[in-house]
């Protein structure tokens, strides 16, 4: 069957005008986002006051190593997570890329004691901070309590939620070597560690260092202006 001319010459003007532009785009895009640079929705709360439900943060994957394209495969590494990095990784439990906070690294002994986080057998200490700046974000309870953690690598908000009651002890334990243990500042509310154990290095995807953009998912998705292109602490 003979292919009429006026279709012929349609297929040919989809393939030069739309098809092949984006085809080269597709090949140069898609494997700089998979070894380079990406970004990651974040849906819950589980790193409040820190990262907010519907920001889309940064994610450098050229941090600590360079992978094969679409592989977890490294080519060459240079550095490696550091306590108080905020990273994306594979989850053990099933495989979702989430957004945590490294708190102990291999060869660290940790414990929690009522939400007081022991590393190396030190306490952290907390400096508690005004919850008035973070009332509109922090909707899960009125009572929720802010404070800074300190001895850990760098120092950051952690939320504590009276009313969730989250997994606030565990004995002490060392993380082996390869592996590292990762909580949500939210410390009641974070699906973490203390319920799938530690994650390999070869997991971590990279680190997210940066807010793009942030959308209120409670508010009908409006544009949160001040978050967008704001550091992550």
């Amino acid at each position: 069957m003979r292919v009429p001319k006026r279709l012929q010459r349609a297929a040919r003007y989809l393939w030069r005008e739309w098809i092949k532009p984006l085809g080269l785009v597709a090949i140069i895009v898609f494997p700089l986002k998979s070894a380079v640079a990406d970004w990651n929705w974040v849906p819950s709360g589980s790193m409040k006051p820190t990262i907010l439900e519907g920001d889309l943060v940064f994610v450098n994957k050229l941090a600590y190593d360079l992978k094969v394209p679409f592989t977890l495969q490294r080519l060459a590494d240079w550095d490696n997570p550091a306590r108080g990095d905020i990273v994306v990784f594979f989850s053990p439990h099933d495989g979702l890329r989430l957004v945590k906070r490294v708190v102990a690294v291999p060869g660290d002994t940790i414990e929690l004691r009522n939400n007081v986080l022991l590393l190396n057998g030190k306490a952290m200490a907390y400096v508690s901070v005004n919850v008035q700046p973070y009332a509109k974000e922090i909707y899960e309870d009125a009572r929720a309590v802010i404070a800074k953690e300190h001895g850990a690598g760098r120092s950051h908000l952690v939320m504590e939620l009276p009313s969730h009651r989250g997994p606030r002890t565990f004995d002490s334990i060392t993380v082996p070597p390869g592996k590292y243990f990762m909580m949500g500042d939210s410390r009641d509310n974070s699906f973490d560690s203390r319920f799938y154990g530690f994650v390999e290095r070869k997991q971590i995807v990279g680190k997210a260092n940066r807010v793009l953009l942030s959308f209120d998912k409670n508010h009908h998705y409006v544009p949160r202006l001040g978050r967008t292109f704001s550091p992550l602490d």
